[in-house]
């Protein structure tokens, strides 16, 4: 597979991580909805960095992956990812927690709390282009 294509097959995968959780939200399935979402903006954060030129890490973490994408961005673009890593620093944590807990630890997510990370979410995608 080529750089291209795996950058388009995580994109798309990433599309269907986001419907998913829009589906299991309103099913109440609030933490497999933060799970999914988490999964989207990692496969999207991923083809993006590919999209920079470079192999991504094989690493979970959302931040680490916008810290990556920070420093391979033009000059223009780095106050964005700066901003949405000071500006959502608590769903980006929370994302994280999800991917974790989802496998290891009892937590239990809100309605309030998908809907909050699906909308963190979706900003983000929207301003990492």
């Amino acid at each position: 597979m080529t750089r291209k294509e795996e950058e388009r097959h995580l994109l798309k995968r990433s599309k269907e991580f986001l419907e998913t959780a829009e589906y299991q939200t309103s099913k109440g399935f609030y933490d497999l909805a933060v799970f999914s979402l988490e999964q989207a903006l990692q496969l999207f954060l991923k083809s993006k960095v590919l999209a920079e030129g470079i192999d991504y890490p094989r690493t979970h973490s959302v931040r680490g992956l916008l810290e990556i994408l920070s420093d391979l961005v033009p000059e223009n673009k780095k106050p964005i990812i700066q901003s949405i890593l000071k500006n959502y620093l608590l769903e980006l944590g929370m994302l994280e927690d999800a991917y974790i807990t989802s496998r290891y630890v009892m937590r239990e997510f809100t309605k309030q709390e998908a809907e909050k990370l699906t909308t963190a979410v979706k900003e983000i995608m929207k301003n990492v282009t």
